[in-house]
């Protein structure tokens, strides 16, 4: 980046790439956590329940359950990392193709990745 004034602020390319890196990084540190927990396997814990329960997206609290991050489900799932993120924070709803390809990739039914 380059230097700013202080009241300068960044662009919105400039901005959504700094929090494009931070949900890369908030990732990486929750796979850590989970992964020194020995978390990811069996059924999923309350905690997690009451995060979907809550409003977070199902895919999100599966796929961090799974101690996986967006770049290691697009891979396993062959779909774009941007993609999920999009469908993660309620920006694009996802297609039946797209959920039956992350199912298959966390090992869960489509109706745990459903809002209904």
């Amino acid at each position: 980046m380059s230097s700013r004034h202080e009241n300068e602020r960044p662009s919105r390319a400039e901005f959504d790439a700094l929090r494009a890196r931070l949900e890369e990084l908030e990732d990486a540190l929750l796979v850590l956590h989970a992964q020194k927990a020995g978390i990811g396997q069996g059924a999923l814990p309350a905690d997690h329940v009451g995060r979907i329960v809550a409003g977070e997206s199902p895919l999100r609290v599966w796929r961090t359950f799974r101690v996986l991050t967006l770049d290691q489900l697009a891979d396993r799932a062959a779909v774009s990392k941007p993609y999920i993120s999009e469908v993660e924070g309620g920006k694009k709803p996802g297609s039946v193709a797209f959920f039956r390809k992350v199912a298959k990739a966390l090992d869960v039914s489509l109706d745990d990745l459903t809002d209904a």
